[in-house]
């Protein structure tokens, strides 16, 4: 018997494309697309971000250095978090499984993405609660994340259900007794769910 489901963000629920961002920051900086992805690489800074080892602003000025960017910090913010669009999972759903079950969000994220995702995705307060990477200072796969994950779902691991696209993500929540499947589409997870008894409306 299921009590918690736990959903990824990017990808599962919110599609989202880097390139996209790449592009957005093509006109601050002296930089094509390709080679905004190559230097933001280099620098190392998206994991310590994401694990909340740095402050946005610090984030920010660190790769303004990187990039030779011209433009603010609301600018690189917009163009940062452009990133996403659409979503996959309709809200009825959510709604309907926050009212049967406990419902959580697990995401490897950071600071600027997350506001942007709570200012513009109606979604989010369906969860009722979300572990994020850059607050537990964890990244998935890290046992410490789905330890985090558990404490926050008040179960036991066989009773949370949870699906992510990456398969290493799945595997790692495995690990720690988690029912994890690899998120393909709505279908498949609703079929996934189904074979559960999880109701999904």
């Amino acid at each position: 018997m299921h009590k918690a489901i736990v959903f990824d963000l990017g990808k599962v629920l919110v599609p989202f494309d880097f390139k996209i961002g790449y592009r957005a920051l093509e006109g601050a900086c002296p930089y094509p697309a390709d080679e905004i992805r190559h230097r933001i690489k280099q620098t190392g800074l998206v994991e310590p971000f994401e694990t909340g080892l740095i402050e946005p602003l610090d984030f920010f000025a660190q790769l303004s250095a990187a990039l030779n960017l011209s433009i603010g910090y609301d600018g690189f913010c917009r163009a940062w978090s452009s990133i996403f669009f659409g979503q996959l999972i309709a809200d009825q759903v959510l709604e309907s499984l926050a009212a049967r079950y406990r419902l959580l969000l697990l995401s490897n994220t950071n600071a600027i993405h997350w506001q942007m995702i709570r200012e513009n995705y109606r979604m989010v307060g369906y969860f009722h609660d979300c572990v994020l990477s850059f607050e537990e200072r964890a990244m998935k796969p890290d046992p410490a994340i789905y330890r985090a994950l558990l404490a926050r779902a008040a179960c036991r691991p066989e009773e949370c259900f949870f699906t992510d696209d990456i398969a290493l993500n799945v595997e790692g929540a495995r690990r720690e007794g988690i029912d994890a499947v690899q998120f393909e589409s709505s279908a498949q997870l609703q079929r996934e769910m189904a074979s559960r008894g999880i109701q999904w409306d």
